[in-house]
Formats: C-alpha cells, structure tokens, sequence
C-alpha cells in the first residue's frame, strides 16, 4: 500500500504505545509518543514542531494542531524523516528552506489547512522536494493558478490529492511536470472542462473526478488509464477516441449519476470489467431504425468539434459499434436509468457478465432465451420495472447454472416459465415482494412445470436459503408451500389477512428470519423455531406478547404499531440477555407498567430503536415518554393513584345517590318543612 494512503490517525491508535521520556527543557514533547519510528503529536495544540524527539524518527504526525507556519529550522533536528503530516491545522505558510534539509522525505500531508494565503512562498519550499512521492493538499481553498504554481518541478511525484478545493478548469499546464504520477484525486471541486490536462502523465492509472461540474468527455484516449470516477458530474456523452488500434487498460469506468442519455460510446478494445452507470437517462434507439410512423425523423446524432484535430462525427444511433469493447465486462449497473429494452445481440455481447443490476427502469418483458446471458451470470436483479412475463425455455434456465440471486420485486408479473426456480440449480435467493402472485396448490405445481403459470412454485428448490414475498397480496399459503426447502430467510410481511396455516413449520429447523409484519397476525406459536434469531411481527393487533418468544434465542424483535400495554417481566427477564436490537414505538403502553422499559435499559446490550419515541399513556390518555418517569406519577405497587380516583369517585356518586333517595322516601314531611322554611318566605302585603 502506498505510503499517502496510511492514515496518520491510525498509526496513534495502536496498542504498543510508548511515552517518548520527559526533558524539562522542552516541554512540548511531552505531548508526543513514539511507536518504533513515528512521533505521533497529534490533538496536542502545538504551534511548532517539538524539539527532544529522537533524531531518527523517520515518521512525524502533528495533525490537529495549531500551526500556522512551518519555519525554516523546524525539522533541521530530524534529518531521517520519510513521512511528515500537518493535516488539519491552520498552516498558511512554509517558509523558504523548511525542507533544505529534508532530502528523504516521500510522503507530505499538508490537507486541510490555508494554503491559500501564502502559496507563492510555500511553492518554492516544496520545489526542495526532488524526491517527494506522495503529496495532500486537499481542503486547502487552491484556485487553478495557485495548484499549478505548488505542483511545478515535482517530477518525482506519483500520488496526488486535490481534493476539496476550488479548481475550474485543468489543462495541460497543471501537471505538466508530473511525469511520473499514478494516482490523481480531483472529486469535489469545480472543474468543468480538462483540457488535455493529463497528457503530461503518461503513467496515470488511477483518476477521480466525481463532484465536479463536467458537461462532457469526449475524445477519451487515456490508453493507460485503468479506474476512472467521473460520477456526480453533468455529463451528457462519453465519447472515447475510436481511432487507436491500442488496447485500453481501463477496468473500472465510474459513470453514475450524470445526465447521460446515450450508453457510453467505450473504446473499441479495452479490458474494461466494472461499469457503473446508474441514475442517468440512459436508453436505447434501436427501434428508431424501423420507425415507419415518422419518416422523417432524426435518426442520426452529430457531434461537433469534440477535438480540434478530428472532424465532425455523425452516427446512426441504434449502431451496436458505438458500444464498444464490453466482452471483458463482468459488473453492469443501470439502475435508476430509462431503459425499455436490450439491443440485439447486446446482452451477447458480454459472455463474462457476472453481475447486472436494472433496478427502476422501463422494461416490459424479459426473454431469457433470446438475450443469451452469460452462463456465468451470479445477479440479476430487475426489480422495480414494468415486467409483466418472463420468458425462457428449460435449456436456457438449465445454462444459468450459476445463477445466485434473482430479484424481480416490485413488477407486475403474471407469467413465468415453467420450472424457473427448480432449474436454477445455485439459486439462494429470490425476491417477488410487491407482485401480485400467487403460490402453487400442489396439482397446479406439477400443471407448471410443464407448462407457462400464473402461479409462483420453488417446491424442493433445495439450494434456496431467502425467499421474499412482501406485499404480494397473499390471502392463502398452502401447507405444502415451503416443502422441502432450507429456507434461512421468509419475508411474508404486508400480506394484510393471509393465512398461513402449518405452512411454515416445515421450516422450524432452519428459518432464522422471520417477516411477519402487517399480516393482522393475533397470536402464533413460535417455540418450534429454536433457530430464530430475528422476527419482525409489527403493524399487526397484537394485544400480548407471545409467551413462545421467551424460550428463542431472539437478536432482533421488531413489536412496532401494536396494541401492546405492557410486557411482563417474565418475558423482559427473559428476553433481556438475548435480544441485541428491539423496535417498540407505536405501541399505547401504560405509563405505570413499565418495569420491562427499566429491565431493557439496564441491559447494556440492547438498542432499543428510536428509544425516545416510545410512549405510554396514562388514565386521562395524555402522552409521556417512557424514558421519563418522573413525568408521570404511580404507587410504588406501580397502581398509578389515578385508578384509585377513578374507582372512589363512582363509589361515592353511588352512596350519595342511595342517600337521597332514602331521604326523599323515608322523610318526606321533614323535606317539605325544609324548603317552606327556606324558600317560602312570607311577603309584605
């Protein structure tokens, strides 16, 4: 690894410490401790290097700091040193011959400091650098002219950091001394044009641009180049340079997040293995080949003066050229992009593809037969398209042999081909949430492996261990479902009703995950799965904890959204050394029945999610937070003395009631005498 890329922080953190010995003439040492070569003097508020350090110390960190200028004689006493870091100071200035003597140093770390102020001075220090390998000066508020002016005569460096500061525009003036550089990071500033800034660097593998403020790349001829990060731009073409009969080196071409509209128009040879594309508006034209409605529409696209010694292009856009070298690919991800449909022969052209991700797209229909995967295909997932039918004969599912996970949620499936699952001889796991399917009987299992179904079976598909059926709109789960299964994962959640009957006890051995949330569940038995380790029952009506919980070795309980008062303390006794996380909001807990909150609490060990958000009630339903108890009042025998209210105040209407009517039929004269004397008083006249 090299040496830019150990973080000094980490050298500070290692166990064998040892405290450099006190000299009371030089107190700032003190602040310092040594592992074998390295003075580490960070979080010490220095404002000079510390003088008393051993003279061979070949590594110096005095980051977090508070220089503010690297003098002259500041590393005279330590002529050995290969490694120095300033990170995150207040450094403005290194002052003319700071490394005069430093004819060893590799490695510089001057990121996030001030260079700004008094980049001409420190320019000239650094040129004292012939042999400086590795140097960071992001977060430093560098214009173009002010990186340009610290990086000249640096011709021995190979790793550079610019990240963080305030570059518009690169060309072939920025780096032109830099011959020798592998690794360039340029993300978060912002740079809209690189003029043929790279030229210089003939040995360049590694380059990062993300974060910026690119229209474009065009005229791509990076032949040597091997990882490119331009995500998070404003890119609308990729266009590389098709006229060299070299092969590209690049593996990893980083594209997502940009405008993209086209696929990227990739070398014509390349080793290109990682392609990531997602969240643009990619799409493909072929179908504008054969488009009879409008004759007269455009079918080509032009592109003008993209280099100055090449003229004009005009392409056909359905031209499957202007793809070029995928045949190495092995990642392809398109997720979040506007694709309704594959090219001809274009998922043939990749026979390594190992991983394709179309996650939120447009396609309507899957042909596995006529796109030819790649039998070496691991993932594939086209989730949240608008697929309707898959289509594939037995010999095609047969060749995806390889085939791991398949992820097809949030579609509008209604057909699938006969024995999809029980062909898939690696299959592990399979996402159907959010279709609306339904699960074999067990005379229609042996109808659909014959022919095309409406219904979904993966019976004795033994090599599958996760299976998602969230929100499917599921009503009834056959006995027979999960039969012969090892099944370690079962999401059934957001099936609102569904009965499952003895289905899932077949899986009481295995299952280790358990999605019952929303499926209005009342109570279920759960002590046959004794290798539960995670069970979501929330959003249900749940009045009670199952007592079958208690005896699991449960990790994970998610209880949100029911109508839980409480949880006894022979179940939050029992629950308290196992569980690790537990979700309770949601739930109209009484607020003087809460000793399961205490229990949980005192137990080091569980999270209880969003803890400040778990309420109670108490009798006149006004809200607290469990997490306060002094803001509700109870009895020690946790008898809230509201209760004590409610029931007197009825009691003493009741006997107060009996009184009057006693009174009223026993004394009726005495009563009449007593409002004559009272109220009839005699009058005047």
């Amino acid at each position: 690894m090299p040496v830019h890329r150990l973080t000094p922080i980490l050298l500070c953190l290692l166990h064998m410490w040892r405290t450099l010995t006190p000299v009371s003439s030089h107190p700032q040492h003190r602040r310092c401790q040594l592992i074998q070569q390295t003075a580490c003097c960070n979080n010490g508020q220095l404002t000079s290097v510390p003088e008393g350090l051993p003279e061979n110390i070949e590594e110096l960190q005095l980051n977090y700091n508070l220089f503010e200028t690297l003098q002259n004689a500041s590393l005279l006493s330590y002529p050995s040193l290969t490694a120095l870091s300033l990170a995150c100071n207040n450094l403005s200035k290194i002052e003319l011959n700071t490394f005069q003597d430093s004819k060893l140093l590799k490695s510089l770390n001057l990121a996030n400091n001030s260079l700004y102020n008094s980049y001409e001075e420190t320019s000239l220090a650094l040129r004292k650098l012939s042999g400086l390998i590795a140097l960071d000066l992001s977060e430093n508020k560098l214009t173009d002219e002010m990186a340009a002016l610290l990086l000249q005569n640096l011709t021995s460096l190979e790793y550079l950091n610019l990240s963080g500061n305030l570059l518009l525009r690169v060309d072939e003036a920025s780096f032109r001394d830099l011959h020798q550089l592998k690794e360039l990071d340029l993300q978060r500033n912002l740079i809209f044009e690189i003029d043929n800034a790279f030229d210089s660097s003939p040995k360049l593998q590694r380059l990062n641009l993300a974060f910026n403020y690119l229209p474009c790349l065009t005229d791509f001829h990076m032949i040597q180049l091997e990882v490119l990060n331009v995500s998070h731009n404003f890119i609308e073409w990729f266009i590389s340079r098709q006229d060299l009969n070299d092969t590209f080196q690049l593996e990893t071409l980083d594209l997502s997040d940009n405008k993209l509209l086209f696929f990227p128009f990739l070398p014509s040879q390349s080793n290109l293995r990682y392609l990531y594309l997602s969240h643009n508006a990619i799409k493909f034209y072929e179908h504008l080949a054969d488009n009879d409605m409008f004759p007269n529409s455009t079918k080509t696209v032009e592109f003008y003066n993209f280099n100055k010694e090449i003229n004009n292009v005009t392409a056909q856009l359905w031209d499957e050229n202007l793809h070029g070298d995928i045949s190495s690919l092995e990642t392809l991800d398109l997720i979040g992009n506007s694709v309704e449909y594959f090219p001809k022969g274009f998922i043939q052209k990749m026979p390594t593809l190992s991983r394709l991700q179309m996650h939120t797209n447009c396609l309507r229909t899957l042909n596995l037969t006529s796109e030819q995967f790649s039998r070496s295909l691991y993932e594939l997932d086209v989730s949240n398209n608008e697929l309707s039918q898959i289509s594939a004969d037995k010999a095609t599912l047969t060749t995806l042999g390889n085939l791991t996970y398949f992820n097809l949620s949030l579609n509008g499936l209604k057909w699938v081909p006969m024995g999809l699952f029980s062909s898939l001889q690696s299959i592990r796991s399979v996402d159907l949430s959010y279709n609306n399917i339904d699960i074999c009987l067990s005379e229609e299992a042996e109808i659909s492996m014959h022919t095309n179904s409406t219904c979904m079976n993966w019976k004795n598909v033994m090599s599958l261990r996760q299976l998602y059926l969230k929100g499917c709109n599921l009503k009834i789960i056959p006995n027979t479902a999960f039969a012969g299964l090892s099944l370690t994962h079962l999401e059934l959640s957001d099936n609102p009703g569904v009965t499952i009957h003895q289905s899932i006890q077949s899986l009481s051995t295995t299952l280790q995950h358990l999605g019952l949330g929303n499926t209005h569940i009342q109570d279920i038995d759960f002590s046959h799965f004794q290798s539960l380790k995670s069970l979501n029952i929330s959003k249900n009506f749940l009045l009670h904890l199952p007592h079958s919980l208690q005896n699991l070795n449960l990790k994970v309980l998610d209880l949100r959204d029911n109508r839980l008062s409480t949880i006894p303390s022979g179940q939050a006794n029992a629950l308290a050394p196992k569980l690790q996380t537990i979700f309770l909001t949601g739930n109209q807990f009484n607020c003087c029945q809460t000793e399961w909150f205490r229990t949980f609490e005192a137990t080091n060990t569980i999270h209880m999610v969003e803890q400040s958000a778990i309420t109670c009630k108490d009798l006149f339903l006004r809200t607290h937070r469990v997490e306060n108890p002094q803001s509700f009042l109870c009895f020690d025998d946790g008898e809230s003395i509201f209760w004590y209210i409610l029931l007197f105040v009825p009691v003493f209407l009741f006997f107060t009631g009996v009184s009057i009517i006693v009174l009223l039929t026993f004394k009726p004269t005495l009563l009449q005498k007593s409002i004559k004397k009272k109220c009839l008083k005699p009058t005047s006249y």
